[in-house]
Formats: structure tokens, C-alpha cells, sequence
């Protein structure tokens, strides 16, 4: 009996050498639609479905392959006499390769505009259950989803038809790829009708990298990214110089680009080192804001990750350059900048986008055993949103430090004081246990700029002490939350020292 082949496939890319290949090989091809078209204009002898299912295709082709004489000769196990003996006691041929890529149903809901007509007719029914018949009798049938995978598929056929773990593998692959088909549309539906934290929960990444090792060098890693992910997105970002990112640096610079992006207005840069800003700056140009986030914390920014909200010019890459760096992300570089950083080979330079993904709703982190699942932290506060609480109004100068101050400690590990100065952080207290010492490490690092400063805290006082410190070391207005049970004790305390508080009425924990 003639070998067969059903190749179905909207990528068409390499699709006529293959099918050669196979023909050479002593397959008779049966195709549908575009593809028996791109076959036959291409001069390959390929037989219609039609021809095997003596059943035109119906319903604008929403039925075509979904026959008993294809899934028969599918699904039918070559070492089992009784299935052997129904194929051929209804004249079904087997199909010992099967080739299908999916309607383009990924692709169609990332267009702008794109109608939910459109996108529910690119759901594809037919070739998943192709798919899922070959691969479910992978040690009868080969199945191809991929068309990188062709050359090894043909030198696999031409030795016997090729060993069960090689269709193992491949049937591997397609369970793998339909799985992450089925979740997109599973997630396109969860969209469409707004549910909120559905029964089970699908996610879907596809594999950008390997990395080198994770965290340690005893731990194995890979960079995923959503499909379809849009927007300034370290996932999306183009590398354009320097090594190979590493697991600590991806950490790193999301979180460089997420300080970036809460300043959308002006030009700003953020220094990040252990996932905590060093230093942030913001000014009239790249350069000012740059050399703020610089002279914030010299020390710390060795070593770390600058991130700028404005395309690179010549004067801040001769900045960057004289300072170890691990990656600058950016919109863009001039090509001056460029050149000016690339003389040195392992810095990475990435360019990304600045716009903010509205779709990027979630938060996903892992627990052992399960995964905790929140909205983004996408919550800022204007000066309209602020409440006064002391005596004193903070002036609409200290007004503009206490919000700036505010974006920042957002992003800053809990418990988490910011003290800021001239539109640049001057110290940043990170993941304390305790307030008061997130607060004393912030003062430290200020110094004498902490005189005339703000400060920010991430979550309320519960104790008037963090207060008391700060009128030490010169603080002038504070931002803070509010809502303990002792918000009195703090406030009676700024009064006491002249000190100008103000309540968001959010706080912006960050474990």
C-alpha cells in the first residue's frame, strides 16, 4: 500500500521543497484549499480531501477534514489486526504523515481594529484535531507542526520512516503548540466577556531564550514572553549590543523600566541595582535627569542598570560610558550615542518601547505549589487626590517633590522610605523590617541633602517615631498613605516640627 501524506498548513514557508522531498520518498499527498493550490502551482501531483472523503468540503470550508477517512486512517494502530481490518473492510487508506500549521489565529487578534467576527472565524477546528489524532498515534504517524522541523523530518522518513522516539518528540511538540493555540483562545474569550478570576486560570509564554543559569549558577533558567505582548516590555525589547542578558539582569532592568515609565512627561533616568532604585533623576533634558540619577548614589549605580525615557544622544552615552554598567535601555540611540558606547563590547544596549501596554492587567508570581494572581500596581495619585493633614500646606514646590518622591518608592522594596530633593532622589531605604530603619538608611545615604527635603513612605506610620527622625534630619513635607489607627500621633508630630504631611489614601506595598 502507497504511503500518504496530508499536508494543511497556513505557513507555507519551505512547504514545496518538503513536499518534494516527500514525493521522492514514495508519499502520494493529499492536501486542502491554499495548500493543494501552492502545491499544484508549484507542479506536485496532490490529491484534494474531497477525493478521499467522497464528501465536498461545506460551511465556507468549516468542514472538510472532520471525516471518518481521515481520522480513521489517523487514529487506526498498525500492530492492532482489528483496526487494520476495519480500514480496510470500509476501504480507508492510513496516513502516515500528517503536516498542519493553524489559522493564524494569534496574529489575527494582535491586528488594530481586528472585529470579533474575524477573530472567531481563525479559530481553527479541523487542523487541532488532525493534529491531536497523528500525535495521540505518534508510534504509527508522523506529525509536523513546525516547518523548522522539515529537513529532520525527511532524513528521519528516509531511514525506515524514522525511529517512534523521533515522532515521540514531535508529537510532543504538537500537544505543546495546541495546548498554547487552545490558551490564547481560551484568553481572547476571558477578554471579551470580562470575567474576572475564572474557575482555571490558562497562561501561555513562548520561549525567547535559554539563559546561562538563573539566579545562581545552580539553577537552570529560560526567558519566556507572552504572545502577542505589546508595549515597553523588556520581552520586546531589541538588543542591539553586548552579551547574551542574563537571568539577574532581566530582573533588573523590569524594574528599571517600570520606575522609567512612571514618567512619561519629562525626560528621566533610573538606576537599579538588586531591583531597587539607586538613584532617579528627572530634568529638562537626558542628560540632567541623568546626571541626578547618577549623583543621587555614585556608588551603588556601579555595576547596575540605567533605563531613560528619551532616545540616547552623544552627550549622555559619554556620561555612560565612563561608568561600569550592565545594560542602558532606552527608546532609541543616536547613532553618535551608539558609536560611543559600543566601544565597550559587553555593554548591553536595549531599545524599547516607551508606551505603556493598557492590556497589561495582571501580575502573575509563583508559590510553591501554585501561582498568586493581582492586578498591576497601575495606581498613581494626582494633586487633586492628596488630603492635607497638618497645619502646615506644603508649598506647590514641596507639592512636586512629595509626587515625584511618591512614583519612586512605589517600586521600592518594602518597607520602603524615599527622600528626595530637586526633583532626584537623594536616599532610598529598601526592605526593612521595620519603618524606622527603612527610614534611618534613607538619612544616612541623604545626609546633609536630607535638609529641605521630602520624604515618601510607602504604607502609614504606625508609630509617630519614622516622624521624629525625620524632623532630625531636616525633612520639610512627607506623603505618606495614612490610615493607622495612630494617624493623629504622626500628625500631632509634624505640627510639632512644621512639617507639611499629605495622605494618598493608597499604599503601594512591594514584597
Amino acid at each position: 500500500m502507497k504511503k500518504r501524506a496530508l499536508l494543511s498548513v497556513s505557513d507555507k514557508s519551505n512547504l514545496v521543497g518538503f513536499a518534494k522531498g516527500l514525493i521522492e520518498l514514495g508519499y502520494e499527498l493529499i492536501s486542502t484549499g491554499g495548500t493543494l493550490k501552492a502545491l499544484k502551482d508549484a507542479g506536485l501531483e496532490a490529491l484534494p480531501v474531497s477525493a478521499i472523503t467522497n464528501f465536498d468540503e461545506i460551511l465556507d470550508g468549516r468542514v472538510k477534514t472532520l471525516h471518518p477517512y481521515i481520522h480513521g486512517g489517523l487514529l487506526a494502530r498498525r500492530d492492532d489486526s482489528s483496526h487494520m481490518e476495519q480500514l480496510q473492510t470500509r476501504d480507508i487508506a492510513p496516513i502516515d504523515v500528517v503536516v498542519v500549521n493553524l489559522y493564524p489565529f494569534k496574529e489575527t487578534i494582535a491586528k488594530e481594529g481586528v472585529t470579533e467576527a474575524d477573530a472567531i472565524e481563525n479559530i481553527d477546528i479541523g487542523g487541532p484535531t488532525m493534529l491531536r489524532s497523528a500525535a495521540k498515534n505518534f508510534r504509527d504517524v508522523t506529525v509536523v507542526v513546525d516547518p523548522t522541523d522539515y529537513e529532520s523530518v525527511l532524513t528521519q522518513l528516509a531511514e525506515q520512516g524514522g525511529t517512534v522516539d523521533f515522532r515521540k518528540q514531535l508529537a510532543a511538540k504538537v500537544f505543546r503548540h495546541t495546548a498554547n493555540y487552545d490558551a490564547l483562545i481560551s484568553n481572547y474569550f476571558v477578554d471579551i466577556t470580562g470575567l474576572e478570576d475564572p474557575e482555571t486560570l490558562t497562561v501561555t509564554y513562548e520561549k525567547v531564550q535559554s539563559l546561562r543559569y538563573g539566579e545562581n549558577p545552580h539553577q537552570k533558567a529560560a526567558f519566556y514572553q507572552e504572545a502577542n505582548g505589546k508595549g515597553a516590555s523588556i520581552a520586546n525589547a531589541k538588543q542591539l549590543h553586548g552579551k547574551e542578558l542574563s537571568y539577574n539582569n532581566i530582573q533588573d532592568a523590569n524594574a528599571a523600566l517600570e520606575i522609567v515609565l512612571e514618567f512619561g512627561e519629562q525626560p528621566a533616568a533610573v538606576a537599579v541595582k538588586h531591583m531597587n532604585p539607586c538613584g532617579v533623576g528627572i530634568g529638562s533634558t537626558t542628560v540632567e535627569a541623568f546626571q541626578k540619577a547618577y549623583d543621587a548614589d555614585p556608588i551603588s549605580i556601579f555595576g547596575g542598570i540605567v533605563a531613560l525615557n528619551r532616545e540616547v544622544d552623544a552627550e549622555t552615552a559619554n556620561l555612560l560610558k565612563d561608568i561600569f554598567l550592565e545594560i542602558v535601555i532606552a527608546p532609541s540611540f543616536s547613532k553618535e550615542a551608539f558609536e560611543i558606547l559600543t566601544v565597550k563590547p559587553n555593554i548591553r544596549l536595549l531599545e524599547t518601547s516607551m508606551e505603556v501596554n493598557a492590556a497589561d492587567r495582571q501580575k502573575v508570581v509563583s508559590v510553591i505549589g501554585g501561582l498568586l494572581v493581582q492586578g498591576r500596581d497601575n495606581g498613581t495619585v494626582t494633586a487633586e487626590d492628596i488630603t492635607v493633614a497638618t497645619d502646615r500646606q506644603p508649598t506647590a514646590e514641596e507639592l512636586e517633590e512629595l509626587l515625584f518622591a511618591w512614583k519612586v518608592v512605589k517600586h521600592v522594596k518594602s518597607n520602603a522610605i524615599v527622600v528626595a530633593k530637586d526633583n532626584q532622589t537623594v536616599g532610598v531605604g529598601a526592605g526593612q523590617m521595620n519603618r524606622v530603619g527603612a527610614a534611618a538608611i534613607a538619612f544616612e545615604q541623604a545626609g546633609e541633602k536630607a535638609n529641605g527635603a521630602v520624604l515618601a513612605s510607602d504604607a502609614f506610620f504606625p508609630m509617630p517615631d519614622t516622624v521624629e527622625n525625620a524632623a532630625k534630619a531636616g525633612i520639610k513635607a512627607i506623603i505618606q498613605p495614612g490610615g493607622s489607627k495612630r494617624d493623629q500621633d504622626s500628625i500631632d508630630e509634624c505640627n510639632k516640627h512644621g512639617i507639611a504631611m499629605v495622605m494618598t489614601g493608597m499604599r503601594h506595598f512591594k514584597h
